[in-house]
């Protein structure tokens, strides 16, 4: 059935024998799609009197939105800290080698780098939207140079930086064009942090805290001034305590401004995070959790010695250390391992991972990376909306279908 203006439209595509998820159960309905858009097939067919152009039949996998991973170091080999004359080639393998893991957006991820090579590294790396040939850039992540000595984790010291002397204007000389840059990742004690957050959010670029000796009021603060993020809960921050539990307080803080949310990263990699505090961040925030992997260049590469930015990282079965120490350097964990071992810590099923909470928020959120980065902002999965879309055959077989 035509309406006899279809020759110039956009086709219209019916996803067929598939799963669905609806607020938290999975139904079994067909999705019609045009030009990334969902559609009402009842507006489709009785308002604009048309049918499906094309059809898949999706063997009866589970369609749903794609990841986004906004730390993600390099992979494959590609090292986004080192400053190459082609970063741009090495952005794009990674993009299209992680589509198969169910990413569709990322944030590809710098850690703390000599000034020169923010200069030429982040003029390469444009946002670029995803598709057949990749997932979509959102943005730089600089994470560093302006963090703690103490919980520097694998970040080497004689390239930390402060901006006590001259504020926002240290920030730009170390990195050059913010242009590029969607979150940056630093310690909130350091002196003069609060005008550089604001200058920072005020330019629409995500402040989030950590590698951090704050304690809770100062976190509570920077909260105050703009932050939004938490870089890896747990993991290069002051241990909980119960009389000052540090950053991580600000999961339960009532001390927020009203209607700011506070989101936190966390690595689900079986390394970085026992499962026990998988659990305990997630009861106390489901809201605010986003899923990240924390990958180092040596994703996919196995055993060996690789770089991560200006140091060797050397890699032994399942951890990735600094050469020469016993020093956690990000993981080598694609998302979807981190997606299972997140599902078997927390008990949680595909609808609790997409699903949403009495409060209509999502249970959990690798997608909700996004809900703070307003130009990227996605929107609930109820017609019409945007997603990136992926079908996947449990237990966690990823097969690209499509992306918008």
């Amino acid at each position: 059935m035509r309406d006899g203006k279809g020759a110039s439209r956009a086709p219209v595509l019916r996803f067929t024998n598939c799963r669905i998820l609806r607020g938290r159960r999975l139904l079994r309905e067909d999705l019609w799609v045009r030009e990334g858009r969902i559609l009402d097939p009842e507006k489709l067919f009785f308002e604009e009197r048309l049918v499906a152009d094309q059809q898949r039949d999706c063997g009866g996998c589970l369609l749903a939105p794609g990841f986004i991973d906004v730390q993600i170091n390099g992979g494959f080999g590609v090292d986004f800290s080192q400053a190459t004359e082609d970063v741009g080639s090495g952005v794009a393998l990674v993009a299209q080698r992680i589509l198969s893991h169910g990413v569709t957006s990322f944030c590809p991820t710098l850690v703390t780098s000599p000034p020169e090579v923010y200069h030429k590294v982040l003029p390469q790396i444009p946002v670029k939207s995803g598709g057949p040939h990749g997932a979509g850039v959102l943005g730089v992540h600089l994470e560093g140079p302006f963090i703690s000595r103490e919980k520097r984790g694998a970040h080497p010291e004689a390239y930390l930086r402060s901006f006590e002397a001259n504020a926002f204007h240290d920030v730009l000389a170390t990195y050059g064009s913010l242009d590029n840059v969607r979150i940056v990742t630093l310690a909130p004690e350091l002196g003069r942090s609060h005008e550089v957050i604001r200058a920072l959010t005020a330019r629409g670029i995500c402040v989030s805290l950590g590698h951090s000796v704050a304690d809770l009021q100062v976190a509570e603060e920077a909260v105050q001034s703009g932050a939004t993020f938490i870089t890896h809960l747990f993991n290069a921050m002051l241990p909980f305590h119960h009389r000052d539990p540090g950053i991580v307080g600000l999961l339960t803080s009532d001390r927020l401004p009203p209607g700011r949310h506070i989101f936190y990263g966390m690595i689900s990699d079986g390394i970085h995070t026992n499962p026990a505090a998988l659990r305990i961040a997630h009861r106390a925030h489901p809201q605010g959790l986003v899923l990240v992997t924390d990958a180092v260049p040596a994703l996919g590469l196995g055993n060996g010695r690789h770089t991560l930015g200006q140091q060797e990282v050397e890699v032994d079965g399942l951890t990735a250390y600094v050469a020469g120490t016993k020093t956690l350097s990000g993981s080598i964990a694609p998302m979807d391992v981190c997606i299972r071992h997140f599902l078997q810590a927390t008990g949680l099923g595909a609808p609790g991972l997409w699903g949403r909470g009495e409060d209509g928020h999502p249970a959990v959120s690798p997608e909700q990376a996004a809900v703070w980065s307003r130009p990227w902002r996605l929107r609930h999965c109820t017609p019409p909306s945007y997603w990136d879309w992926r079908s996947s055959r449990e237990p966690w077989t990823l097969e690209l279908m499509q992306t918008s």
